[in-house]
């Protein structure tokens, strides 16, 4: 199938999960990720994402981030979702709309600083390990109130929001609890007064469940660009 084949299937499923949920389609932003796509096969094919409606993409990479930004002009929101080392945070403040891994205070703190040197806010979301993974980054579920304050506290750095990577499984379905967790995690902190804007989780395997349960942005990749 083409892109345009995977981006029209992929948009039928986020309005019927969106249905599901008793929402609607146009509050679910999907985020195309491009880690380790070619920056010249997403100026070839930028037209058919914009034409489905693909506004934002995400990288894991600041390396690849730094490269393939230049590529696309401001046609674009870049958004930064792979783990993101202290050094290489000069590289994405100013860069993108949203950083959607701080699992740190002291990554929100260099974020801040170089946010306030640049003299721009960084919106940023709270990664969340919500399965207790060894191999994944992220806060426990229990510790994200405390950072949330943390970062508070910060100039030039705003809380948008969480964001997780569920476990790799067959069937999305397996993910649903991990997921309803993390709609109840965030409905926690906005009501105790945080801006909770974006709930980032859901890829391939389980966008439609993740939306199902909450999710108001999903990363997608492989169902968009095949396996690479």
């Amino acid at each position: 199938m083409s892109i345009a084949d995977n981006l029209k299937h992929i948009n039928e499923n986020i309005a019927r999960a969106a249905q599901k949920a008793s929402r609607k389609a146009e509050d679910i932003t999907l985020i195309a990720v491009t880690k380790t796509v070619d920056g010249q096969f997403l100026q070839d094919n930028m037209q058919t994402l914009l034409t489905h409606g693909v506004t934002n993409l995400g990288e894991n990479r600041a390396q690849e981030l730094t490269e393939k930004r230049p590529l696309l002009g401001d046609a674009v929101k870049w958004h930064m979702i792979g783990h993101l080392q202290r050094n290489k945070v000069r590289n994405v403040v100013g860069n993108v709309v949203l950083i959607h891994s701080v699992d740190s205070v002291k990554l929100a703190e260099e974020i801040s600083r170089i946010a306030l040197r640049e003299n721009v806010v960084a919106d940023v979301l709270i990664e969340v390990n919500i399965a207790d993974e060894g191999s994944k980054h992220g806060i426990a579920p229990e510790a994200a109130m405390a950072l949330a304050r943390e970062i508070t506290s910060l100039p030039n750095i705003a809380i948008k929001g969480l964001m997780t990577i569920a476990p790799f499984v067959d069937d999305g379905e397996e993910n649903r609890g991990h997921f309803r967790k993390m709609a109840e995690l965030f409905s926690d902190l906005k009501i105790a007064g945080f801006d909770m804007e974006f709930l980032s989780m859901g890829m391939t395997i389980d966008y439609e469940v993740a939306i199902e349960e909450g999710a108001n942005m999903v990363r997608i990749g492989t169902a968009i660009f095949g396996e690479r």
